[in-house]
């Protein structure tokens, strides 16, 4: 065993770990660590209903060197809807201010296992950064696996996350900022607004996969978020989420992805576009379905918080 984990570092290139394949497992992360081009980003979010405090939970345990990506944070300061995409320019700034390069290889992991990552991991691949992968089963798998986390004495992760959030609002306050060492290069199919799903409901260019849950899609639950209505965009189908992992909160492997989709009655043969709630657990729809070789999948930014909100929206119901 320790022979196979030498080689797997001995053998570490650039191109040693497949963009085909979307997730990385603990041990290879673990064999990989200390590669001078890798960096892992600490990318938890939780639900406000779950109180849980991300930075907090960052600060008393994290894998060893991570820095922290905040969701919430890194995202478009002119809108009123969640963690919305940021300008190219804000996102360049923030990752910047991180310490990030084009250079860098990133795995991205989270504190529930495969949850927010799948949203940070989309985020860079539209803004042309291919060279990411999420952790699979996260830091549950890292610390279930007898691995070493650490708590941020230095303070210098929390700094770092601090100037991201300082660059983001000088960017939209039409501010400088200080030097980029992250280009971005935009992919806008990977990113849907609402337009683009209002002429999708009439023309089914695309099909369109929902991941909140069976009764939220359904209409018979309400949504968490007042003022919104309940059901969901006409010719949608659902696949909840938690279909996609095992009960590790890994990714299932590619047959039983397959047999999720094929069962929701979805054609891989068509282009896809995901929604959820507020465009994060979309993300671990279109994880999945990279797996299956579907890299293009769009993400319908705004999701059911912004459809839902809207009083012109078309919306249907499943009794």
């Amino acid at each position: 065993m320790a022979s196979s984990v030498a080689g797997a570092r001995a053998e570490f290139t650039t191109q040693s770990v497949s963009t085909n394949e979307p997730v990385v497992s603990v041990d290879w992360l673990h064999a990989n660590l200390k590669e001078p081009d890798l960096k892992v980003l600490d990318a938890s979010w939780y639900m406000p209903d779950e109180q849980r405090n991300p930075i907090q939970e960052y600060q008393v345990a994290h894998i060893p060197g991570a820095l922290f990506f905040d969701v919430d944070g890194i995202s478009d300061r002119t809108t009123k809807l969640p963690h919305m995409l940021p300008s190219e320019e804000a996102f360049a700034a923030a990752v910047s201010a991180l310490g990030i390069e084009n250079k860098n290889d990133l795995v991205v992991y989270d504190g529930k296992g495969i949850f927010s990552a799948a949203r940070v991991w989309w985020m860079f691949r539209v803004f042309g950064h291919d060279r990411v992968w999420v952790l699979d089963g996260g830091l549950p798998s890292w610390r279930a696996s007898g691995y070493d986390v650490e708590s941020s004495a230095s303070g210098d992760a929390i700094l770092k996350a601090s100037a991201a959030s300082e660059a983001i609002e000088k960017v939209y306050k039409g501010q400088a900022v200080g030097p980029t060492t992250f280009q971005t290069k935009f992919q806008p199919h990977l990113v849907w607004t609402i337009d683009q799903v209002r002429k999708n409901v009439e023309e089914r260019t695309h099909e369109h996969i929902d991941a909140r849950s069976k009764a939220r899609f359904d209409g018979t639950a309400l949504e968490p978020r007042k003022g919104i209505r309940s059901g969901h965009v006409p010719g949608s189908k659902c696949v909840p989420f938690p279909q996609l992992l095992d009960s590790s909160e890994t990714l299932l492997p590619a047959d039983k992805l397959k047999n999720r989709f094929d069962e929701a009655g979805i054609s891989l043969e068509s282009p896809i576009v995901t929604s959820c709630g507020t465009g994060v657990t979309a993300c671990i729809l279109a994880l999945g379905l990279h797996r299956l070789g579907k890299p293009e999948v769009a993400v319908y930014d705004g999701s059911w918080t912004e459809w839902g909100a809207q009083s012109d929206t078309p919306i249907d119901t499943s009794s």
